[in-house]
């Protein structure tokens, strides 16, 4: 085979951890390509998506702005992708773009790890973005019976459950929060809070509400603030990493027809976050 292209398109990506797992997984599977990180301004994204018609691109991972508009710019949708309104990963079949969001299986993986009976529990998303969009579609593909998604700005939220499910129950981020907090098995957050050490979604104390045994996940991958004050008040916590790798496994599979090396790929991920924050 002759040599293949893969990258990261996204504003900004050089933070990103994926070059170091995914060239780990092409190189462990023996396929000749590399992975790349193709820093994107808005107005360059068409002629981005577009390129990767060419015969030497697999397709492209999308991270953030851009999950949202990519969707405009390929030929067609998996149906999680559109229900989400977003996608993260593209598949190029012979000039033929596919987008796709492996984001949404992702998110479970460590969950069905623990084996995490999301058919039956009470979740709360915090964050009513493109991010939130993902773990309540994944949550809703799981039959989870009860999401509450909670924002700043409610209208948002509102649109996120009118588009989704009209079962889903939408808050502020203020008291009507803290009343649906006792009774949840799972607290998320997927908004940004959570990079910069002083920022929390909530405060300590709405978080001390939560439901003994409840698990606290924070899509960052990283141990943030957030997720170590969880963890000192007893919660099981969970950080992006497992969600990163695993949606980055499932793009390696819909970009290659293998299954990927999930071992390596976990233990290139660890060591880099580690040869970060060291």
């Amino acid at each position: 085979m002759s040599q293949k292209r893969v990258g990261l398109i996204g504003n900004p990506v050089q933070h990103s951890l994926s070059p170091v797992f995914q060239q780990v997984a092409f190189d462990a599977a023996g396929i000749n390509t590399t992975y790349e990180l193709w820093q994107t301004e808005d107005d360059q994204l068409p002629d981005a998506i577009n390129r990767l018609r060419a015969p030497e691109f697999f397709g492209a991972n999308v991270t953030v702005p851009h999950k949202p508009a990519a969707c405009e710019h390929v030929d067609e949708l998996s149906e999680r992708a559109r229900r989400a309104g977003a996608l993260n990963t593209i598949i190029n079949r012979d000039g033929h773009l596919i987008g796709d969001n492996t984001d949404i299986p992702g998110f479970r993986a460590p969950l069905e790890h623990r084996s995490f009976p999301l058919e039956s529990a009470t979740v709360v998303v915090l964050g009513a973005g493109g991010a939130a969009r993902g773990v309540v579609v994944s949550l809703l593909e799981a039959g989870c019976p009860s999401i509450t998604v909670a924002n700043r700005t409610v209208e948002r939220a509102e649109t996120l459950r009118d588009q989704l499910d009209p079962a889903i129950n939408v808050v502020s981020l203020g008291e009507d929060l803290t009343a649906t907090l006792h009774d949840a098995q799972m607290l998320v957050n997927s908004t940004s809070m959570g990079w910069s050490e002083d920022d929390l979604p909530i405060n300590r104390d709405q978080l001390a509400l939560l439901h003994s045994g409840a698990i606290v996940y924070d899509l960052t991958y990283r141990q943030t603030a957030f997720l170590r004050i969880a963890a000192a008040a007893g919660f099981e916590t969970i950080d992006g990493l497992p969600m990163l790798v695993h949606q980055g496994a499932e793009s390696f599979r819909l970009w290659t027809g293998k299954d990927a090396p999930i071992d390596a790929m976990w233990e290139a991920a660890v060591a880099g976050r580690a040869e970060r924050e060291s």
